[in-house]
């Protein structure tokens, strides 16, 4: 079966990108992006990640709702994330889960790719195959992991959600009361609609830091530039 237009040999690393363990790094932001939308599917001969745009038709023909099929969100939150300076200076850990609760591990190291096609083919591969490797050794760029995520969280870390319905802070004020020494991890929702409090049940605190509704990509912007901010990464 063919699985997409990803292959590993596409997968590349930024030589600028750090390569320790990332449970054993200090100040660092971990972003456990929840509810993203991951569903594949047979099309014609090959398999797919659904999308709203592209298998509209088979979407409706499968009594779905189009509007809730929206990887491109993932796709623009992981571009902020993984090509943030906090990021290339190995200090951002980001986990993904699906809406059917898939957790996938990914490596600070992956370069993603730029166009939604070739994302698209990366994740069907990831889905399918349970991980992708770099071109050139065994590292694993991104992998399938056993649930609950909590198990893969420094044990001790701050647990913060992000929502519109949170209470309002100054982000730049709010990371300041943080442990700098110390990580803190981010819940941010991946999806088009609805929030992450009625999945992400381990966090102790929620918080929003606009008083207007903002993308995902916007909001992950905003909090790598606040991180950036206190730990002193130009």
């Amino acid at each position: 079966r063919v699985l997409g237009a990803w292959t590993a040999s596409m997968a590349e690393k930024p030589a600028s990108a750090a390569g320790s363990d990332p449970k054993r790094e200090k100040k660092r932001l971990i972003v456990v992006l929840e509810r993203a939308c991951l569903e594949t599917a047979k099309v014609g001969k090959d398999y797919v990640l659904l999308d709203c745009d592209t298998h509209k038709n088979f979407l409706f023909k499968h009594k779905r709702n189009p509007a809730d099929y929206r990887p491109d969100i993932l796709h623009q939150c992981l571009l902020t994330l993984l090509d943030s300076p906090l990021n290339k200076a190995g200090m951002l850990q980001v986990y993904i889960r699906s809406e059917r609760g898939v957790l996938i591990y990914v490596n600070p190291q992956i370069r993603i790719p730029r166009t939604y096609k070739r994302f698209a083919g990366l994740m069907v591969h990831v889905l399918h195959k349970l991980s992708v490797s770099a071109a050139n050794g065994p590292t694993k760029l991104m992998q399938v992991i056993k649930n609950p995520v909590t198990d893969h969280l420094p044990a001790g870390s701050r647990k913060i959600a992000a929502s519109v319905k949170g209470r309002l802070v100054s982000l730049p004020e709010f990371v300041a009361t943080l442990p700098k020494d110390e990580p803190a991890v981010f819940v941010v929702g991946a999806m088009a609609h609805g929030s992450v409090e009625e999945v992400a049940d381990y966090t102790e605190e929620c918080v929003a830091w606009s008083e207007y509704p903002l993308s995902g990509a916007a909001a992950l912007g905003r909090l790598c530039v606040a991180y950036e901010q206190r730990l002193g990464v130009l």
